[in-house]
């Protein structure tokens, strides 16, 4: 069986981590699927997934790697594309990616206890996001 079901988020852009464990979570226990995987996916280029500790520490952490890695300042050819200065945004949701996979049992989440499911905006902007949640099983 597969269901698909939708999470809508507004984001304010720039690194911004939201925790949309609990509303994964809710699908999952409302479905009728009892035992499955659950395929979380972002439509869009500028917008990742991931699983990490949502924590104070952490998400101050994640944005400063990032912008070590892939420096928001820097030069990138997208830029003159599109002259909206987010090519690091495309770049930094390319490497986290744009889906996540977490299997469930019993309509539980099968999660480590300190791994939450976040999202993570990259874009320099705001955004409505419309987060696709597909539960596949028995």
């Amino acid at each position: 069986m597969i269901q698909l079901h939708y999470i809508e988020i507004d984001t304010r852009g720039r690194n911004e981590m939201v925790d949309i464990t609990d509303e994964v979570r809710g699908i999952v226990t409302q479905s009728d699927i009892t035992d499955g995987q659950v395929l979380i996916f972002v439509p869009g280029s500028t917008g990742a997934l991931s699983t990490i500790e949502y924590e104070p520490g952490l998400i101050k952490d994640f944005p400063d790697l990032m912008e070590r890695m892939i420096p928001e300042k820097k030069y990138y050819h997208h830029n003159e594309t599109w002259h909206d200065g987010n090519g690091h945004s495309h770049l930094r949701a390319t490497l986290v990616g744009p889906s996540l996979t977490v299997p469930f049992e019993n309509r539980k989440l099968i999660l480590g206890t300190w791994q939450q499911i976040v999202f993570l905006e990259f874009d320099n902007k705001p955004h409505r996001r419309k987060i696709a949640v597909q539960l596949m099983g028995e």
